[in-house]
């Protein structure tokens, strides 16, 4: 079993929905650590997971506070093959996030 330490960086320059993350077949993701910042004057977003035509709301409504720092995660959890991580900004050139995850294969 091969283990793999990554991080995922995004800067959200439009209010369009980002795929993040997708583990590829025979692959888990344990996903660490999620980092917002906002770099103006504060903005939402929302985090859902989907798996086929299923979504599910992981942060439905989530905020950061203008030019604030805040980690999304208390605890780790696990993407598998077939789910992808996505996240909308509610405002374009604000918000950026860092995901740093343990891929196993």
């Amino acid at each position: 079993m091969a283990h793999s330490y990554k991080n995922k960086k995004v800067d959200f320059t439009s209010t369009n929905q980002i795929d993040l993350l997708a583990p590829a077949e025979k692959k888990t993701m344990i996903i660490k650590s999620m980092i917002i910042s906002d770099d103006g004057g504060g903005s939402g977003y929302a985090i859902v997971i989907t798996n086929g035509s299923d979504t599910f709301n992981f942060i439905p409504t989530g905020t950061v506070g203008a030019n604030a720092v805040a980690e999304l995660l208390t605890n780790p959890f696990v993407l598998e093959y077939g789910d992808t991580l996505k996240m909308t900004a509610s405002t374009a050139d604000r918000l950026h996030i860092v995901i740093s995850y343990l891929e196993v294969s």
